[in-house]
C-alpha cells in the first residue's frame, strides 16, 4: 500500500513540473519576441508588450519562493510573499547573468509595509514581480537620456501600491562620475503622454547622491523607475542655499509690501495719473505676481503636494516672468516715444493696445505651450553639491517651474536675453539724448544728484539689472549669484522708490508753476 501511495506521488508530480517548465518557458518565450521588437524587427505597441509579460508573469506556476528568468536585454524575477512578509533586498552582483556594462550596477530594496495594505482587505498569497530592461526602447522619450539605458520595474499582483511610509529604495550605479549631470529620479506614468503610451515624471521620488557615481532613488509607490539625466552647470554649493533663500525670501517680501503700497497710492490719486503712470502700476503688478509665485514655488514642489498642483504654479510662475519681462520692453518703447517723438505721439487706446502685448502675449504662449506639452512644466531638480569630508555628496532640491530644456532655453533664456538687450540699447540711446537736451540749455542743468538720480531710476525702470544673468560662468558665477538675487528681489522695492521720486518730482513742479502763477497775478 506504501508503495502504491509513492507511485502515485512521483506520477502526479510529472505533470505539475511540466507544467511549471510550461509556463516558464512561455514566459521567456515573450520576453524573446519582445527581444525582436527592441531590435525593429517586428512593430508592435510596447505597452502590450510589458502587460502581456506582466500578465504571464502573474499566471505562471513554479516550484519554490521564486523565478528567475533571463533574455539578453530583459530579466525577471517573481516571488511569492505572505502578510508576514520582512522585506526583500535585490542587488545585481548576486545576479550572475545579469548583462551589464562594467561598474553599472543596480539594486532595489522593498520595506515590510509592501504587503499591508493587500493583507489588510484580504489575507492571500501575493505575488512580487520585478522586471529589469536593458534597453530604453519600450519607454519612448523626447530629447533625454537614462543612466545607464536601464529600467527597473515592480509590481505586486494587481494591487495598486501607492503612498508608502517607508520608501522603496532603487539604486543605480555608473562605472563614471556623474558630475557634469542633472540627475532625477523618475517612474513611467501610464497615459500621460498623447504621443507615447506614457512619459517619465518624478512625482512621489526623491533623488538622492550618496556618491558622484551613484545615484538613490526613493518612491513611495512601485512602478517602472529610472534615472534621467541632463546636462547641466556646475551644482551650486549647498552651503549656499541658505543665505540665497534668505535674501531671496526678505527681497521679494519687500517688494511685494512696495508693490501693495505702489498701487494703493496710485489707485487713491487715480484722477491725476496718465499713460506713463499706469504703464508704470502695469510693471508693478507684474512684478508682484512674480515675486508671489515664486514665494510659492518650493512649497509646491514637495513630493506630498499633487503633481497638478506644482505644474500649475509652474505655469503661473512663467507667465508671471514673461508678462515683467514685456512690461520692462514697454516701459524702454515708452520711453523712446517720450524722448524721440516729442511731437505726435498720440496714440488711440495706447495703454489698452500695450495690454495686449503685456498681458496677452504671455498668456497665449503659456497656453499654447500647455495645450501641445503640458509636461513642460512641474518639479524642476536644481543639482547641489556639499562637501563631506574628503569627499563630495550631491543632492537636489525642488522648485515648480520649467522642466524642458528645450522650452527654457528658447522661452526663458532666449527672450529674457532679447528684452535686456532692447532695454540695454534703449537705456544707452535714452541717455546720450538727455546729455544733448542738457547741452543745448543756456543756464546750467539740473545738478548732479538729480542726474544721478535720473540714471539710477531709468536703469532700474528698464530691468537693466537682470543683465547680470550674463556673467552666470567662471569666477563670476558666485558674485553674480549674489548680486543677481539682491537687486531683482528687491526690483519691486527700487520700482517703488521710482514712483514716489517721480511723484515727489511732478508735486515740486506744480508747487513751483502755482507760485509762479501766483505771482504773475500780484504784479499784474
Amino acid at each position: 500500500m506504501d508503495c502504491r501511495a509513492v507511485l502515485f506521488l512521483c506520477l502526479s508530480l510529472v505533470p505539475s513540473q511540466s507544467g511549471a517548465e510550461e509556463a516558464a518557458q512561455e514566459v521567456l518565450s515573450w520576453m524573446k519576441g519582445m527581444e525582436k521588437v527592441s531590435r525593429g524587427r517586428i512593430s508592435t505597441n510596447p505597452a502590450e508588450l510589458i502587460h502581456g509579460l506582466v500578465h504571464r508573469l502573474l499566471n505562471a506556476t513554479f516550484k519554490g519562493y521564486n523565478l528567475t528568468l533571463q533574455a539578453h536585454t530583459i530579466q525577471t524575477l517573481a516571488f511569492k510573499l505572505g502578510c508576514d512578509f520582512a522585506g526583500l533586498s535585490l542587488d545585481s552582483d548576486a545576479m550572475d547573468s545579469v548583462p551589464q556594462v562594467a561598474g553599472a550596477r543596480h539594486a532595489m530594496q522593498f520595506p515590510t509595509e509592501l504587503t499591508k495594505k493587500a493583507c489588510r482587505t484580504r489575507p492571500r498569497e501575493l505575488r512580487l514581480i520585478c522586471m529589469y530592461f536593458f534597453t530604453t526602447r519600450f519607454f519612448p522619450q523626447d530629447n533625454s537620456s537614462l543612466l545607464n539605458n536601464y529600467v527597473l520595474g515592480a509590481q505586486l499582483g494587481l494591487e495598486h501600491v501607492d503612498n508608502l511610509t517607508e520608501p522603496i529604495n532603487i539604486s543605480f550605479w555608473h562605472n563614471q562620475s556623474l558630475e557634469g549631470y542633472n540627475v532625477t529620479c523618475v517612474f513611467w506614468k501610464e497615459g500621460a503622454s498623447k504621443r507615447h503610451w506614457g512619459l517619465w515624471s518624478p512625482e512621489g521620488c526623491r533623488t538622492e547622491q550618496p556618491s558622484p557615481s551613484q545615484v538613490l532613488c526613493r518612491c513611495n509607490h512601485l512602478s517602472y523607475f529610472a534615472v534621467l539625466m541632463q546636462l547641466s552647470p556646475a551644482p551650486l554649493p549647498a552651503e549656499l542655499l541658505a543665505p540665497l533663500t534668505y535674501i531671496s525670501l526678505v527681497g521679494c517680501s519687500i517688494s511685494i509690501v512696495a508693490s501693495l503700497l505702489s498701487l494703493l497710492l496710485h489707485f487713491l490719486a487715480r484722477k491725476q495719473s496718465n499713460s506713463i503712470t499706469r504703464i508704470h502700476m502695469h510693471l508693478h503688478i507684474s512684478v508682484l505676481l512674480l515675486n508671489v509665485a515664486f514665494l510659492l514655488s518650493p512649497a509646491l514642489a514637495l513630493p506630498s503636494v499633487p503633481a497638478a498642483a506644482c505644474m500649475a504654479l509652474g505655469a503661473i510662475l512663467h507667465y508671471a516672468l514673461l508678462s515683467c519681462l514685456n512690461w520692462m520692453a514697454i516701459e524702454g518703447f515708452n520711453l523712446y516715444l517720450l524722448l524721440g517723438r516729442v511731437y505726435n505721439i498720440y496714440i488711440r487706446r495706447y495703454v489698452l493696445k500695450l495690454c495686449a502685448v503685456g498681458w496677452g502675449v504671455p498668456a497665449f504662449l503659456v497656453l499654447l505651450l500647455l495645450a501641445f506639452n503640458s509636461s513642460a512644466y512641474g518639479r524642476h531638480m536644481i543639482p547641489l553639491s556639499h562637501s563631506q569630508g574628503n569627499s563630495a555628496g550631491f543632492q537636489n532640491m525642488s522648485i515648480c517651474w520649467v522642466r524642458s530644456p528645450g522650452v527654457h532655453r528658447i522661452l526663458v533664456m532666449g527672450y529674457g536675453n532679447l528684452t535686456i538687450l532692447f532695454n540695454l540699447v534703449v537705456l544707452a540711446w535714452a541717455l546720450r539724448a538727455l546729455r544733448r537736451l542738457k547741452a543745448r540749455e543756456e543756464a546750467p542743468g539740473a545738478p548732479a544728484c538729480r542726474d544721478t538720480v535720473t540714471v539710477l531710476g531709468l536703469t532700474v525702470l528698464l530691468g537693466t539689472t537682470w543683465a547680470l544673468a550674463f556673467f552666470s560662468f567662471g569666477i563670476f558665477l558666485l558674485p553674480q549669484l549674489f548680486l543677481f538675487t539682491i537687486f531683482n528681489s528687491l526690483y519691486g522695492f527700487f520700482l517703488f522708490l521710482w514712483f514716489c521720486s517721480q511723484r515727489c518730482r511732478a508735486e515740486a513742479e506744480a508747487e513751483a508753476e502755482k507760485e509762479a502763477f501766483s505771482s504773475s497775478q500780484m504784479m499784474h
